[in-house]
């Protein structure tokens, strides 16, 4: 990951757009989940054959999660619904 001033991005290891907006960008990547938050976000290029993105705008926030291609999460327990069905 390349950030220049904030307002450009550069990320490799990219699997999957989970999903897109002008305030955030979810992506499955190698390592896990990256939701990047921001306003006036773009993505300018995706090749995900090679598995990089390059983006613009202002970033505010980075947030890593575990988790695979297709935007699912690894989660550490059981939902609301999964406790009350045992």
């Amino acid at each position: 990951m390349t950030l220049t001033n904030r307002q450009q991005l550069t990320l490799e290891g990219v699997q999957l757009v989970d999903k897109f907006d002008e305030e955030e960008i979810v992506l499955a990547t190698t390592m896990g989940i990256l939701t990047l938050k921001g306003t006036g976000l773009h993505i300018t290029q995706l090749d995900l054959e090679k598995g990089t993105l390059m983006a613009q705008g202002l970033f505010t926030g980075f947030q890593f999660r575990e988790g695979g291609p297709g935007g699912k999460m690894k989660t550490k327990g059981k939902s609301f619904l999964g406790k009350f069905f045992r």
